[in-house]
């Protein structure tokens, strides 16, 4: 089936840019806002990046404040990272997983750790689509990835709850970023 292949191939090849790819000059709000959308795979229309929405994740400490009103390579890296996971998280929670996953490494580093598990995700996806399936397939295919999007937000909201655990015993004074409906996914 052609749009398999298509979906197929798109998983397999399309990934956000390389640190080194980014701009390197800062990007002002505007600029930033028409860059990101070149970073993730998209289907239809989706729900674009605004303004409000970065300036509520720097309020959710999810994103770095601006330098100035310019936008470095760690800010790009930063959106590039929250705009994957608000699919599937809350904001509070994407930013308590990227502020873990950060410690200990410079935002060079984190991008790169993001992109190798990114890519590994999309490939296994990619694995389980078979370009041959016909019509009469679709409804199990859909099931089949459903079901695991399932397994993996159970898992991962378990680990994200050990995050949340650490992250108090690390910082008695400030509370579990966790939030009361930290299953639902970000709605900005």
């Amino acid at each position: 089936m052609e749009a398999i292949r298509e979906l197929k191939e798109r998983l397999e090849t399309e990934r956000p840019v390389e640190w080194e790819s980014f701009p390197d000059i800062g990007l002002y709000m505007d600029q930033l806002i028409s860059y990101m959308p070149r970073q993730l795979i998209h289907y239809g229309e989706g729900e674009a990046l605004t303004s409000a929405m970065v300036n509520n994740y720097i309020k959710d400490g999810a994103l770095p404040r601006a330098e100035g009103k310019r936008y470095s390579r760690t800010h790009l890296a930063y959106l590039t990272a929250i705009c994957a996971l608000k699919q599937v998280l809350c904001v509070k929670d994407a930013a308590l997983l990227l502020a873990q996953t950060a410690r200990g490494r410079e935002p060079q580093e984190l991008y790169d750790l993001f992109r190798e598990e990114l890519d590994h995700a999309l490939d296994v996806t990619a694995g389980m689509l078979d370009c041959g399936a016909g019509e009469d397939e679709l409804p199990r295919l859909a099931l089949s990835l459903a079901l695991r999007s399932y397994a993996d937000q159970l898992a991962c909201e378990r680990v994200l709850d050990l995050l949340a655990e650490q992250a108090a015993v690390q910082s008695p004074d400030k509370r579990s970023r966790r939030s009361p409906d930290h299953n639902k996914p970000a709605q900005d």
